[in-house]
């Protein structure tokens, strides 16, 4: 990492809170496009920075990778391949487009040469090595289509909120709130007499 990028990066390090580490982003205009509503939570500094972009209400989770390149032309230049015309192998850069209200779970890659549509989510883990369309949950390795946005959705709806005198304040969680969610982690595994699993 040099000059500019390794500065940048260090500066993200003192910055603690992604919403603020994002503001950062967009004032220095590090990437080609950064939306506003946005969160990254990654502190490094892609390389080729300006070959993404990222629309409005974007969240991108802890060590979400954003690669914009690939220099496996290395390996193929020092085995002595050379391309068809004789030529030796160039890095391959490419660009990532992050559309409007998406949301990529922890430990995710996206891949160069990447569009990611509107209303997304991305599971966590996903590689993500082609294009994902508006309105659609993708997951996996590589990333596949699994349900669309609006079932995404509805099965939210269903999910049991926790009672918000107990909700998490500044990413800290009270006793009792830990103690709700391990009671409802519980319950799921608990057999119940009306299923007949006993």
């Amino acid at each position: 990492m040099k000059g500019k990028r390794l500065w940048q990066t260090l500066r993200m390090y003192s910055i603690l809170e992604p919403v603020k580490r994002t503001e950062y982003l967009r004032k220095k205009k590090v990437f080609a496009e950064l939306g506003e509503n946005c969160s990254i939570e990654d502190r490094v500094i892609p390389l080729y920075a300006k070959c993404i972009r990222i629309g409005n209400n974007v969240r991108l989770a802890s060590h979400v990778l954003l690669v914009t390149h690939d220099v496996s032309c290395f390996v193929l230049n020092n085995l002595g391949i050379k391309k068809a015309d004789g030529k030796r192998f160039e890095e391959r850069i490419g660009c990532i487009d992050i559309g409007n209200n998406v949301f990529v779970g922890t430990n995710s890659t996206i891949l160069y040469d990447v569009k990611i549509g509107n209303n997304v989510i991305i599971g966590a883990g996903s590689v993500v090595n082609r294009d994902i369309p508006d309105n659609s949950v993708a997951v996996g390795v590589p990333a596949k289509v699994i349900c669309s946005f609006d079932e995404f959705v509805e099965k939210r709806r269903k999910d049991i909120d926790y009672p918000r005198d107990i909700a998490t304040n500044n990413q800290r969680i009270s006793d009792d709130l830990i103690a709700w969610c391990w009671k409802q982690f519980n319950e799921k595994r608990t057999p119940s007499k009306e299923k007949g699993d006993l």
